[in-house]
């Protein structure tokens, strides 16, 4: 799809994409082509820029992840927004499809999470355990189907698999996440968690943004897209 139909903000210092499912945030050893190569063609392009064009990635989201994604087109930007990704500063809340009800309608996870290089997965422990971080988030129910349910949640830590492994934890599965105990994959290879919300300090002109991605362009998404505006 024309990155351009997907940017949902753009200025001199950064630029925010609607990453699709599947879609790699930036290299890894697969050598697949990335949404960060895509942005750079589409900024060469567009601003008829000589030689390499500068992008720079303060975060990033797992590759069967969707929503908000975002590139410094500057190195200043890049530093400030890495620092701000690392404080409370960026708020990222997501919008999860999961497979069954939990106990709480709305609560906070606190897990001590492994991380698996070999797997790549991470587990969630109750107590601390050797090597483990603390991963926090808080999470609500906001509308239920017939066989799913839409959660929103708000990260206070970014952890490998965060998300996934702390549902997994409590009983609850992402629609399509093969890797953290759902029944069946995603026609598109994805998984149904989407960065909904991206809320930061603005790093030159010091201002509050806040970014809104719109969901996959899923009858099940759209299903909850529209169950949530009638409420």
């Amino acid at each position: 799809m024309d990155i351009s139909k997907r940017i949902l903000y753009e200025d001199n210092h950064l630029i925010v994409i609607n990453k699709l499912p599947g879609e790699l945030s930036q290299g890894d050893k697969s050598g697949d082509r990335t949404l960060q190569d895509d942005v750079k063609e589409y900024l060469k392009v567009k601003y008829d820029k000589k030689g390499n064009v500068y992008l720079g990635s303060p975060h990033r989201l797992d590759r069967p992840t969707s929503g908000a994604l975002l590139f410094a087109k500057t190195e200043k930007a890049l530093v400030r927004m890495a620092a701000s990704f690392r404080t409370s500063d960026v708020r990222k809340t997501y919008w999860a499809i999961v497979d069954d009800i939990p106990r709480r309608s709305e609560g906070e996870l606190i897990h001590y999470l492994v991380r698996n290089p070999e797997s790549n997965k991470s587990r969630a422990y109750s107590k601390e355990m050797p090597s483990s971080k603390l991963a926090r988030l808080s999470y609500k129910l906001i509308c239920s189907g017939e066989h799913y349910h839409l959660l929103e949640i708000n990260l206070m830590t970014g952890r490998h698999h965060q998300i996934r492994s702390q549902l997994e934890a409590i009983g609850l599965h992402i629609k399509g996440d093969l890797k953290y105990g759902a029944r069946r994959s995603n026609p598109d290879g994805g998984i149904s968690l989407h960065a909904r919300k991206l809320s930061f300090t603005h790093p030159v002109r010091k201002e509050r943004i806040e970014i809104i991605a719109p969901v996959p362009d899923d009858p099940l998404w759209l299903f909850f897209q529209e169950k949530i505006e009638k409420i």
